[in-house]
């Protein structure tokens, strides 16, 4: 685990917390799909991404999701951080996009951490920053684009997640992330069809223009 810390983190942390990272993780392999944080757990530790992609999402009253934005290798989650050092219940859904490896960090570490090692307070600090543009993104979207330029924006997003113009996502999971009806996606992928700018296939999406 300290070979794939060091390749991941090396340039953020010095070696001593490098080695307490590596003393006190818990190294994890999460397969696609796999619900990793779901809404109203209480959280007793913090991932750090080693490799892959996990999406985080947030719920409203009926049950509909929203992608709030990607997580990737060198990440960690702002929410998760807060819901850490609150003791509070997570009010985000976190799924791995992607296989992913990570290391657990236990919620005792954070605050100690904090205190004794620079570089430690900024790479929260930077998390929190990064996480919160992100989600001012995922607002502008919602704001100022139509959904199709919010469907086109999606669909090169998880391709260039995966490095793979291929999506295998069905016409109803995108409708939950994007927040809105199947027979939108639907019709909206059409056009994007008739633009020459995806192939749609049976069970897969063909991203033209990355």
């Amino acid at each position: 685990m300290i070979q794939e810390l060091k390749e991941n983190y090396g340039h953020l942390f010095e070696a001593t917390l490098l080695e307490e990272i590596n003393q006190v993780g818990t190294f994890k392999e999460i397969p696609e799909g796999f619900v990793m944080i779901d809404i109203g757990n209480y959280l007793k530790s913090m991932p750090l991404l080693i490799s892959g992609a996990i999406k985080i999402l947030r719920e409203d009253n009926d049950g509909d999701e929203l992608l709030l934005y990607f997580l990737e290798k060198g990440d960690t989650c702002a929410m998760t951080l807060t819901c850490c050092l609150g003791e509070t219940k997570s009010e985000i859904r976190a799924i791995a996009e992607t296989d992913a490896k990570l290391i657990m960090i236990p919620i005792q570490k954070m605050e100690e951490w904090s205190a004794k090692y620079k570089s430690w307070r900024n790479f929260v600090f930077k998390s929190y920053h990064n996480r919160l543009n992100e989600m001012l993104e995922t607002i502008d979207n919602i704001a100022f684009l139509k959904m199709d330029e919010r469907l086109l924006k999606y669909l090169n997003e998880k391709a260039r997640l995966t490095n793979d113009n291929i999506v295998h996502n069905t016409h109803q999971e995108i409708a939950y992330e994007l927040h809105t009806s199947r027979v939108v996606i639907s019709r909206l992928l059409k056009k994007l069809e008739n633009l020459g700018k995806i192939e749609l296939h049976r069970n897969f999406i063909i991203i033209k223009d990355i």
